[in-house]
């Protein structure tokens, strides 16, 4: 499947409100990226992505991917040291959990919308917005052919 084809030019857009609604409450960035195929395990990938995209250079260390490779059906949610840090064990597996349940039923955009608003609620309550905060990166999805 083209990584075009993955959503709609709606669902996108759900998705990047998503993404707006979350980093209203939170000095946290959040992102999305979506490519075709990847030749590694996906974990390992989206850590390459996070770089890639900057997501190391927030202020805060408060950066989350979820990272999506389209043809192979992997899936990969991962954050930066500074939200490591304060967010309880079982975190980052409640969000992939959440995120590949709606996979599984061929819901996509709805996963990918339940994560990140559910990553927005634990970064408000581990990183509160402040006056001073500014949208250190594109609420866009990001995509790799």
């Amino acid at each position: 499947m083209e990584v075009e084809a993955f959503l709609t030019a709606e669902e996108e857009q759900g998705i990047i409100e998503a993404i707006i609604e979350a980093e209203n409450h939170t000095s946290g960035e959040i992102r999305v990226h979506l490519e075709k195929a990847l030749d590694k395990d996906p974990i390992q990938r989206a850590e390459e992505v996070f770089f890639f995209l900057g997501m190391d250079r927030t202020k805060n260390q408060n950066g989350i991917l979820f990272y999506v490779a389209v043809d192979d059906h992997r899936f990969a949610v991962i954050g930066d040291k500074g939200i490591d840090k304060v967010v309880p064990d079982d975190f980052w597996g409640s969000i992939r959990d959440e995120v590949i349940t709606e996979f599984k039923l061929g819901k996509y955009a709805k996963g990918l919308v339940q994560g990140v608003l559910h990553a927005g609620e634990k970064l408000k309550e581990f990183f509160p917005v402040d006056d001073a905060d500014q949208n250190e990166l594109p609420d866009s999805i990001s995509k790799n052919h």
